[in-house]
């Protein structure tokens, strides 16, 4: 009995250690990356780093205006998001909820290989063979744009939205669907109207997850959307090359000064990405709690 007690105690502390460990590496990589962003600010304007339009770091002066690349990175997001969250949704639906079990048991594993491509592969792709395309297609003086980056991010996220979205699918109790249909409903309005409110925390956190994956790609997005650091319209800066947050970085961390300003900015950079995807997950955790206290799940 004692033996087990302090087995019991012995497992608890680990667990203890290892949660202790996440934390404090997860606050080290903050401290170090917020400390060199900070560093910028000492002999360059705040103001003029956030909205400067800008980005020209060996330039005389050197400007660091960080719109040009947050509004490249919003717009790829953007258009990621509207080619993968319908796809995604709809087949995790048809997945979930009408395909026969064979033809589901065929389906999974294909979205899981997609979910395991690297991103340097899906950028390959990308360069190869939707970049020429894109350029034919659409008569553009080169397919390395916004529309191309969106595309890739799209194919990327997908696995993601489509797994934990029939996920949540399938957790949804038996008696709700079975109820709905006793009361007189079809099958499609059993889906619409009982299955996807009750799911929807769990597919809000899908497309949540996918926004985040979207949104800090990096080496898919540094092949196809042609790195050009200016401010993309909207929406015919799809059609443009653009230049990304996570790209920058990539790009000229490799080239940069240790401890000069252009190291910092791009430290800076990098914060600014850190909360972005903070708040994302902030905004996915307040969605996922609200819809679950109002379905009771």
């Amino acid at each position: 009995m004692i033996h087990r007690r302090y087995k019991e105690k012995g497992i608890e502390s680990g667990l203890f250690i290892a949660s202790a460990v996440t934390v404090f590496a997860l606050f080290l990589i903050c401290f170090f990356l917020f400390r060199d962003g900070y560093l910028l600010f000492e002999t360059f304007p705040f103001t003029e780093f956030l909205f400067g339009t800008g980005w020209f770091p060996t330039s005389s002066p050197p400007k660091f205006g960080l719109l040009p690349l947050l509004l490249g990175s919003l717009l790829v997001t953007f258009g990621a998001i509207i080619i993968a969250v319908p796809l995604g949704v709809a087949a995790a639906i048809y997945i979930a909820e009408l395909a026969s079990p064979k033809v589901s048991e065929f389906l999974k594993p294909f979205i899981e290989i997609l979910a395991g491509i690297p991103s340097v592969v899906y950028g390959f792709f990308g360069l190869v063979v939707l970049v020429p395309i894109l350029q034919d297609a659409l008569n553009l003086p080169t397919g390395q744009t916004a529309l191309a980056g969106s595309i890739m991010l799209a194919m990327m996220a997908l696995p993601t939205i489509i797994s934990i979205s029939e996920d949540a699918i399938n957790s949804v109790p038996l008696s709700l669907k079975e109820g709905s249909l006793a009361l007189g409903s079809t099958h499609w309005q059993t889906i619409y109207r009982v299955t996807l409110p009750a799911a929807i925390s769990g597919i809000s956190a899908a497309v949540i997850l996918g926004i985040g994956r979207a949104i800090g790609e990096t080496m898919t997005v540094l092949m196809v959307t042609g790195n050009m650091a200016v401010i993309p319209g909207f929406p015919e800066g799809l059609f443009d090359p653009v230049r990304t947050m996570t790209a920058t970085i990539a790009l000229e961390m490799g080239e940069v000064a240790q401890g000069s300003d252009h190291f910092h900015a791009l430290f800076a950079v990098g914060s600014v990405l850190f909360i972005i995807t903070f708040i994302i997950n902030l905004i996915a955790d307040r969605i996922k709690t609200k819809y679950r206290l109002k379905g009771g799940l």
